[in-house]
């Protein structure tokens, strides 16, 4: 176990990555495929396609920890779900005629990221990486100058390292939201110094407009995961903002 996560190759090579719960929600299983990635014996696939096999992988780790909230959607197996895209291009897994558990996609570093929520909790992961905010990046347009002095301590004091890291925790906020940066900007959205755990957990709040759009309860922040994957900075975020059990 590293970073409160445990690591396992599936019979593919794929590897899956298992969360732990942050603030008792999750688990959360995470995974990553190259952007172009083949098969064995099949042909390059597209970004859409190779979410679609990262879902399949996902799925076959969520249905080996047999939580009894999955028993009746695992019942349907690989062959009885599929993605669509609401109207803000949020990812929906529906299984049959219902919804299944929160899902999110992300690119960074060539490679395609995908995210699935063990529970009833929405979920937003996001990818970003230090080349992104090289010199000349407006960071107070985008962050609170007290974000980025945390950051900063996280990254051992490379700024280009503590942009990425609050933009992954940004837009995996939104994420989780549903809106992306649609409704809501970045700085509505307020990151505050990491707590303990695995990986670096961080309360995030919102203000302003995108308090008033996404109404939480009063003094209830959002929990980011975040971890460092080689030069980028991966996030996840989780909001319980649905009721328990899926229509």
């Amino acid at each position: 176990m590293v970073n409160g996560e445990r690591v396992a190759k599936d019979r593919e090579g794929v590897i899956v990555h298992t969360m732990n719960p942050v603030h008792q929600r999750g688990p959360v299983f995470y995974a990553s495929l190259p952007r172009d990635d083949t098969p064995p014996g099949g042909q390059g696939t597209n970004a859409e396609e190779t979410r679609h096999r990262l879902v399949y992988h996902l799925w076959d780790h969520l249905a080996a920890e047999e939580g009894p909230l999955w028993k009746r959607s695992l019942c349907a197996g690989r062959a009885g779900f599929r993605v669509v895209r609401g109207q803000l291009g949020r990812p929906q897994l529906l299984l049959g005629g219902n919804r299944g558990p929160a899902i999110s996609f992300s690119e960074g570093g060539g490679k395609v990221w995908a995210a699935l929520s063990g529970d009833e909790s929405d979920i937003g992961i996001d990818v970003a990486g230090s080349d992104e905010f090289q010199s000349g990046y407006p960071l107070l347009r985008v962050f609170h100058r007290e974000e980025l002095q945390h950051a900063l301590l996280v990254t051992g004091g490379e700024s280009a390292a503590a942009a990425a890291l609050l933009w992954s925790v940004k837009e995996a906020v939104v994420k989780a939201l549903g809106c992306a940066f649609h409704l809501v900007d970045p700085r509505q959205i307020t990151v505050h110094p990491p707590v303990g755990g695995g990986g670096h957990t961080f309360p995030v709040c919102l203000k302003e407009k995108a308090l008033q759009r996404f109404p939480l309860a009063p003094g209830q922040p959002l929990w980011v995961r975040s971890l460092p994957h080689g030069k980028l900075w991966l996030s996840i975020a989780l909001l319980n903002r649905r009721p328990t059990g899926y229509e």
